[in-house]
């Protein structure tokens, strides 16, 4: 499966992005979704993710009551909502897919190594 994430942009401290990844070339239904983040010098980090059914959704610390993730099966498109954007959100998010038959925990979500296919990030910049 191939993704293509798009939304990110300039944005002051306090403001508000839709991350879009849309996801091509295979059974977007059967994947989990998860976004990632990562920062000039630091390692990516987990922001969300959402299972296939859209049933369980998870959130870094750092974002939970800022973010939402949802997911459209039919446009094959997963999002993330980010409000009251601060300047440490900088940084390139990635978007990733993951197909697994089992039910996705928490520890699974978080794990970046359990994800098989990534986008090409889009940049989030946020000015003070």
């Amino acid at each position: 499966v191939q993704l293509q994430a798009s939304g990110g942009g300039l944005v002051q401290a306090g403001g508000s992005l839709r991350l879009s990844c849309a996801a091509s070339g295979g059974f977007f239904s059967n994947y989990d979704m998860g976004w990632f983040r990562q920062a000039p010098g630091k390692e990516r980090e987990f922001v969300a993710a959402i299972s296939r059914n859209a049933n369980t959704t998870y959130y870094a610390d750092s974002m939970k009551g800022r973010s939402t993730i949802s997911r459209d099966n039919a446009k094959n498109t997963v999002y993330l909502q980010m409000n009251s954007l601060k300047y440490e959100d900088a940084a390139v998010y990635y978007c990733a897919a993951r197909w697994f038959t089992g039910t996705m925990t928490a520890a699974q979500a978080m794990d970046n190594n359990k994800y098989s296919y990534w986008g090409q990030g889009t940049q989030v910049t946020v000015s003070s």
